[in-house]
């Protein structure tokens, strides 16, 4: 068994366990690499028989429209349930308010809102521990509390990956079976399955313009406010909400050079393209406190 057979083993391992102690399970499901791992995993998991769970999404309304478009035929190949929590209607009904152009931390509510509304005990998500580090501290079952919060210092051991799965009711985990992936990891098993990505991630000249050092894409949400707008050759390595997504420029058109780009990368997918990690030295774990992904 190879690197990556062990690591789909451990994950496949982990999504039959979650689904066999829990009893509303849901898989979290962006359009982004991660998460397309995870659906072929579930695959892996489950098949032939349905998923043991339904497919969620939660839709800032400020998406790239090539992932909605992937997200709605990938779902659709699957036969699987997918539910749609939106942002939006979060705001409408007056439980978040926008205070800026990013949405990101609005879908701590919404995403609260929908498990609470579907009785979820357990979400599946594709977090690694390689990408930040507040994801670094996570557990392969993360504990929630009955708010939805979580708290580092609270988490339970994990030897020989034993899972302690008795939670009290109103409690909830969040299981990470990719947690000792890594990015390289990701994309060496989307090659080896020959999995379809969102084709944001190849190289492809777009509209951009800089912005404290990143590159966004021109759109509806991302007006340049008179900075200067040009044109690169690029992709993205992490899909998430427009205004807070950048860009890196790059020439690699398929998966072997996405593979040798990403091997001699010195950071991290979310430190070198994610705005809304950048406002403070503990973003994501304050995020994820509040109950974010």
């Amino acid at each position: 068994m190879n690197q990556l057979e062990a690591l789909e083993a451990e994950a496949v391992y982990v999504m039959r366990e979650v689904a066999a102690e829990f009893e509303r399970p849901v898989l979290l499901f962006s359009g982004g690499k991660d998460s397309i791992v995870l659906l072929r995993l579930a695959e892996k998991a489950f098949r032939p028989a349905r998923f043991p769970c339904p497919i969620l999404h939660i839709d800032t309304g400020h998406n790239f429209p090539e992932v909605l478009a992937f997200r709605d035929r990938r779902v659709a190949e699957l036969g699987e349930q997918l539910i749609v929590a939106k942002v939006q209607d979060s705001i409408d009904a007056g439980r978040a308010f926008e205070d800026g152009p990013s949405r990101n931390r609005l879908q701590t509510v919404t995403l609260l809102d929908a498990l609470r509304s579907g009785r979820f005990d357990a979400a599946f998500g594709g977090a690694r521990r390689d990408e930040e580090r507040a994801r670094a501290k996570e557990r392969v079952l993360s504990f929630r509390d009955e708010l939805g919060q979580w708290e580092p210092r609270n988490q339970r051991p994990e030897v020989w990956d034993l899972f302690n799965t008795v939670v009290r009711r109103g409690e909830s985990v969040r299981a990470f079976p990719i947690s000792n992936w890594t990015e390289l990891d990701v994309w060496r098993y989307i090659e080896a399955e020959e999995l379809e990505v969102p084709s944001i991630y190849y190289a492809h000249e777009r509209e951009v313009f800089d912005r404290d050092g990143m590159l966004f894409a021109v759109s509806e949400f991302t007006p340049s406010n008179g900075s200067r707008v040009f044109v690169e050759r690029v992709r993205y390595r992490t899909v998430g909400d427009l205004t807070v997504t950048g860009a890196v420029r790059s020439s690699a058109g398929d998966i072997p050079a996405i593979l040798d780009e990403t091997a001699r990368s010195t950071l991290s997918e979310r430190g070198a393209t994610r705005a809304d990690d950048r406002t403070s030295s503990a973003a994501m774990e304050d995020r994820k406190r509040e109950g974010y992904f």
